[in-house]
């Protein structure tokens, strides 16, 4: 067993880190598969503050765990209109060039800078949702129709912004998405998680092809174990989601995102002073 505290981060190694790994991909599946977000934002804290990765290598590592594990829940909410494909191929063709200039930027960022940001977002992200008076929609179908000058707007705002953050920090921007349809585009959460599962695949792979040239040396012996828990594991989030109402979820979602933001957000101050 090998695990050691150096410089302040945990770091788990050989066949333990495997394990871990394959423990810790469970647990973004379920998030990823029920809240259709906030897997990246578990994902770059964890594969920092676990497993010991540098942010960028974290940040890569989380758009390949990310990416793939939202294909696979995209693939399985095809049917039963759980997923508004017209929207969500809108905010993911935006969101391209933005991903792009997001992954450029985040190689020339310090690590601590990196981090910082990210936990800003997180908490930001979690006050708007847990401060929305608004109901949010039950019904299982419905979402936002492209036609509207007000619609195009905000799905080409929503696509711009999520693109960015998928490549900068690593992260799908589902824990951003997801708010955003519930909240601005009053979409009902089933369709909103499904919706924003297909944006962070676009997205996703958009940002994977500008880093794989440039990209750190992954660790697969990490990564694979870490992504097939994540995908056996969403399923079981899908089931949750199915049996949950959308405040429950959203509560969760924005409560999770508090508690992970302060958390990185202690750290990096901590690593910039």
């Amino acid at each position: 067993m090998t695990v050691h505290y150096e410089q302040g981060f945990w770091h788990v190694d050989g066949r333990t880190g495997v394990v871990v790994a394959a423990g810790l991909g469970l647990l973004i599946g379920v998030v990823i598969g029920g809240l259709g977000g906030g897997g990246g934002v578990l994902t770059v804290p964890l594969l920092v503050y676990v497993l010991g990765q540098g942010a960028q290598d974290a940040t890569t590592g989380s758009v390949v765990i990310v990416g793939v594990s939202a294909a696979v829940g995209v693939a399985s909410r095809c049917r039963g209109g759980l997923v508004e494909w017209r929207t969500g191929l809108v905010l993911g063709a935006v969101g391209i060039p933005a991903a792009a200039l997001g992954t450029v930027l985040n190689q020339r960022v310090a690590e601590p800078v990196l981090l910082l940001s990210f936990a800003v977002l997180t908490v930001l992200a979690a006050l708007a949702l847990l401060l929305d008076s608004g109901p949010v929609p039950e019904e299982s179908g419905g979402g936002v129709a492209v036609r509207t000058r007000a619609s195009v707007v905000r799905v080409v705002g929503c696509g711009v912004v999520i693109g960015f953050l998928t490549g900068f920090l690593g992260v799908g921007g589902g824990f951003l998405l997801v708010p955003a349809l519930v909240i601005v585009m009053r979409m009902p959460m089933l369709p909103a998680v499904g919706t924003s599962l297909l944006v962070i695949t676009i997205n996703s792979a958009a940002a994977f092809a500008v880093r794989v040239g440039a990209a750190p040396e992954l660790e697969w012996d990490v990564l694979v174990p870490f992504t097939l828990a994540a995908v056996l594991a969403g399923f079981a989030g899908r089931r949750l989601a199915e049996r949950c109402s959308g405040p429950v979820l959203a509560r969760a979602l924005a409560v999770m995102l508090l508690l992970v933001g302060l958390f990185v957000g202690v750290e990096s101050l901590i690593a910039l002073t």
